[in-house]
C-alpha cells in the first residue's frame, strides 16, 4: 500500500465516521443538549460539512453536556481575565503605529520644483 492509498483510506474513514456522527447527533443529540434546537429542522443540513471535519470534538462536547460535566462559569474566566491585558495592548499597538507612520513619512527634496503639465497638443518638439 502506497502512502497515497493510506492518505484517501484515513480520509474515507475519517468522513465515514464524520457522516455517522452527523446523523447520530443531528437526530438525536442536538434536542438533548440545545433546547433552542428542539422542532428546528432546516438549520441542520448546514451543520454536516463541519460535523464531518470536527467529529471528534462535537462527540467530545456532546459528552461532557449529556454527563452533566460543563462548567461554564470556568470556561470563559481565563478568556475574560485577558481581554483587559489585549486590549490595552491594542491601544498602545495603534498608537505607536501613528507615530511611526508619522516619524518615517518621506520628505519632498528641498531642490525640488513642480512642473507644469501641458496637453499633448500644446508641445512643441
Amino acid at each position: 500500500m502506497s502512502t497515497a492509498e493510506a492518505l484517501v483510506d484515513f480520509i474515507r474513514l475519517w468522513f465515514t465516521t464524520g457522516g455517522v456522527v452527523a446523523v447520530a447527533f443531528l437526530l438525536i443529540g442536538i434536542d438533548r443538549i440545545d433546547e433552542d434546537a428542539q422542532g428546528a429542522y432546516v438549520f441542520r443540513p448546514l451543520l454536516v460539512p463541519g460535523i464531518l471535519l470536527i467529529w471528534p470534538l462535537v462527540l467530545w462536547r456532546w459528552w461532557v453536556l449529556e454527563t452533566g460535566r460543563d462548567k461554564p462559569e470556568a470556561r470563559f474566566r481565563v478568556v475574560r481575565k485577558g481581554h483587559g491585558i489585549v486590549a490595552l495592548g491594542l491601544a498602545v499597538l495603534v498608537i505607536l503605529t501613528i507615530i511611526t507612520g508619522l516619524s518615517i513619512r518621506q520628505q519632498w527634496p528641498a531642490d525640488f520644483e513642480p512642473q507644469r503639465l501641458s496637453a499633448a497638443e500644446e508641445q512643441t518638439q
